[in-house]
């Protein structure tokens, strides 16, 4: 115990000790460490998070989850094929470069053609870009695409200065260059981002803070324990069994709202050499497995009950859900038989990897502990988040429990995880009907007609089932009781816009 207090002391000295700082100050605590802070190829979900510090987009999204104007102030579609954008006067990019429509076709290009972009597929229904008039631009489609203006409220919409861009070339990301009410200061790996107030922002008069510190804390109860003792002032993804604590404690208040992201377990099926094992190679090893998790037993145990149970890759709000396919019970004799079906030598070993979070450590053990019932040998493995995303990429990895923060289009949470060429394809599943689906499902715009398409798409993936989803989760953001203007926007990312903190 008395280890465990000194640590968490000595965490919350380093946290509160200083870097010369200016008077107002936001101090943020992430989950995990950032990958590369370039909206073109980022990744992960605190990148997006701190995004919104750094790089405005062409729109944004609220509450309701509408699509609302942010560096565009209008979108218009001219024909299915063809949207014209307003741009927004008087925006400037950090380096004093002017936001007009030829930034716009840049960055635009940039996320289409740079290597490694993961913007690409997103928006691959682009055509061509064209400037009508410094604050017009014309976005030509190859066709009609249901989900493209959707993506623009994302990092595809998000907008780089051509100069800074050009001049760092792979670069960009250590550095980056956006039209965000913050400018980049520096990065420290696996510590901190510092972000600066930029005093030419358009909506200045909105923000109320000098510089925003944002710093991994993956660890809840230190987490919890310096937003108590006032060394951070607000944490994304507060642990839901922290709830209560935070909610007894005057100096905090604590917002929960549902959100658009899911936990799922994503199987190797076909990356590199680790996808050779029975799980990798029969679906009816993997169906084994799922009929052998109690999804509301998890959940109750390690999330508070505070998540929803899904088997899909959307949340039961979305107008889109398939309200067919629901979380089977657990069925431990049928696990058993389709083992049996399967022809598999038991117990079924399965190297499980989790992030070296607290909660969803505890995750695992309690799925390890449930499959055992069932004839599987689980052997969880923990590992830093960044760390894993990378052992993802290249393919060393049985199963691997990352979730996804959402999307308010259904393409935005598959197309790119599970489409045969999508670039975060981690398991490199591949069905030729979902790819045409997939596609399909692009071009229509009738909620009907896309609904009874991602009934097939979702249908077709709980069958072959290179990913097992889990839940959905719900936001739970805590902060200094001194904090108003915070909006619970279902994205679950922080917009600083409004943000003010009492002296």
């Amino acid at each position: 115990m008395v280890r465990c207090i000194t640590l968490v002391a000595l965490l919350l000295l380093n946290i509160g000790a200083a870097i010369a700082q200016p008077s107002r100050i936001l101090r943020v605590a992430l989950a995990e460490d950032a990958d590369i802070i370039d909206p073109t190829i980022a990744r992960t979900y605190v990148s997006r998070i701190m995004f919104m510090g750094l790089c405005d987009k062409l729109f944004d999204i609220n509450e309701k989850l509408e699509i609302v104007p942010q560096l565009a102030l209008s979108a218009t579609y001219v024909t299915p094929t063809e949207l014209v954008l307003k741009l927004r006067p008087g925006v400037l990019f950090h380096d004093g470069e002017k936001l007009d429509a030829n930034a716009v076709v840049y960055s635009l290009n940039r996320h289409i053609t740079m290597p490694g972009s993961t913007r690409r597929a997103e928006i691959s229904a682009l055509s061509s870009v064209e400037v009508i008039d410094p604050l017009t631009v014309r976005i030509l489609l190859k066709s009609p695409s249901a989900p493209f203006l959707s993506q623009l409220t994302d990092r595809a919409g998000m907008m780089v200065s051509p100069k800074a861009a050009a001049a760092a070339g792979v670069n960009f990301g250590l550095a980056p260059v956006c039209t965000g009410p913050f400018r980049f200061t520096e990065r420290v790996a696996q510590d901190r981002v510092v972000l600066d107030r930029f005093p030419g922002y358009w909506d200045a008069k909105s923000i109320h803070f000098d510089r925003v510190i944002y710093r991994p804390i993956p660890d809840n109860a230190v987490k919890l324990a310096n937003l108590q003792a006032g060394t951070i002032d607000f944490a994304e993804r507060v642990a839901a069994t922290d709830v209560a604590a935070a909610r007894a404690d005057p100096r905090l208040k604590i917002e929960v709202y549902d959100g658009l992201g899911y936990g799922a377990i994503t199987f190797n099926v076909g990356n590199g050499p680790r996808s050779k094992t029975a799980f990798g190679q029969q679906a009816l090893v993997r169906k084994a497995f799922e009929l052998s998790i109690d999804r509301e037993t998890l959940i109750k145990v390690v999330f508070n009950g505070m998540f929803t149970p899904v088997a899909q890759a959307m949340t039961p709000a979305n107008r889109l859900y398939n309200t067919e396919l629901t979380p089977p019970p657990r069925d431990l004799a049928r696990a058993r038989a389709l083992l049996a079906q399967a022809g598999v030598k038991l117990p079924v070993p399965l190297t499980l990897t989790m992030v070296n979070s607290p909660d969803q450590m505890q995750a695992g053990e309690v799925m390890q502990a449930m499959a055992r019932d069932a004839g599987f040998d689980v052997k969880v493995q923990a590992a830093e988040f960044a760390s894993a995303l990378v052992s993802q990429t290249r393919g060393d990895f049985e199963a691997t429990a990352i979730g996804w923060s959402g999307r308010i289009d259904p393409d935005g949470n598959i197309y790119n995880g599970l489409y045969s060429s999508g670039p975060l394809n981690a398991s490199h599943y591949s069905n030729p009907d979902v790819d045409r689906w997939l596609d399909e499902v692009r071009l229509v715009t009738d909620t009907p007609s896309r609904r009874a398409l991602y009934a097939k798409i979702t249908n077709q993936i709980a069958q072959d089932m290179p990913v097992m989803y889990l839940y959905t989760t719900a936001m739970i953001m805590g902060m200094s009781a001194k904090m108003t203007g915070f909006r619970p926007v279902p994205d679950g990312l922080i917009r600083l816009q409004g943000l003010k903190l009492a002296p």
